[in-house]
């Protein structure tokens, strides 16, 4: 049987949605539906690795896409878990659905973890893209920078702001130490420049522009819907003016040396 990028892409969506069936009977016996997150960075990862290995293209090629989803997903899908799932209450968000949604919660649920898989399978097409090219060349090695720079930069970020949290003699304050003086999400500004790795070796493939159709869409998710938007509102609400007068001083995403503020 020939692989082919459709088929690659068919049979990550099916991993996809297995993986998140089973999730949404585990949270059933949990009570803990923030499993959901765990599993779609799992289950690209799979499919990113999934498609290195069966992909018909160079093997330097599959090795850097495998490489660089599988290494992504363990971090992400561990730090989720940990974060959010193990030992952890549910999300406010998770619980404010459990209200809205009422006895038909654990059905529409169902369907929020299939969405899930959608979008994750769809967000695998740099990786189907790439594997399928003939040859290896520099997109590779541009991709490799791209993404290790992102990964330091979330890396790095994360550490800052987990160190800041665990300072009881800052609660309450915004936290500014190292990358956050530069911008209020270096973390989501390293994930995207991850993105942006994943897509860049998909440029050399036939139509594989298709593959930029990923990092755009996490860039809007992250600008415009899951990431800084409900973020900043839950800031605004917990530090009130101090958070304000960050907004009003330092860059949302792209780090850059903060504004003096207006007298």
């Amino acid at each position: 049987m020939t692989v082919t990028v459709g088929t690659l892409l068919l049979g990550g969506l099916l991993v996809a949605a297995a993986l998140q069936s089973v999730l949404w009977l585990v949270q059933r016996r949990t009570g803990n539906a923030a499993i959901v997150d765990v599993g779609w960075s799992a289950s690209l990862g799979l499919m990113g690795v999934g498609y290195a290995i069966l992909g018909p293209g160079d093997p330097v090629v599959r090795v850097v896409v495998g490489a660089m989803a599988g290494l992504w997903s363990l971090r992400l899908s561990w730090h989720l878990l940990a974060d959010r799932v193990l030992g952890q209450p549910e999300e406010g968000r998770y619980v404010e659905l459990r209200r809205q949604w009422g006895e038909g919660f654990q059905a529409r649920l169902f369907g929020f973890y299939q969405a899930q898989a959608l979008l994750a399978a769809f967000l695998s097409l740099p990786f189907a893209l790439a594997v399928s090219r003939s040859q290896a060349g520099w997109l590779d090695a541009a991709a490799a920078t791209i993404w290790v720079a992102g990964w330091i930069l979330e890396s790095v970020a994360d550490r800052q702001l987990h160190r800041f949290k665990r300072d009881p003699h800052r609660r309450g304050q915004v936290c500014q130490d190292g990358l956050w003086r530069y911008s209020r999400h270096p973390n989501y500004f390293g994930e995207w420049l991850m993105w942006l790795g994943f897509a860049v070796p998909a440029l050399g493939a036939t139509a594989g522009w298709l593959g930029l159709l990923a990092p755009a869409t996490m860039l809007l998710f992250i600008l415009k819907i899951t990431g800084i938007p409900p973020t900043e509102a839950q800031a605004l609400r917990s530090r009130g003016e101090a958070y304000r007068r960050y907004q009003r001083t330092t860059s949302a995403f792209v780090p850059w040396p903060p504004r003096q503020e207006s007298p």
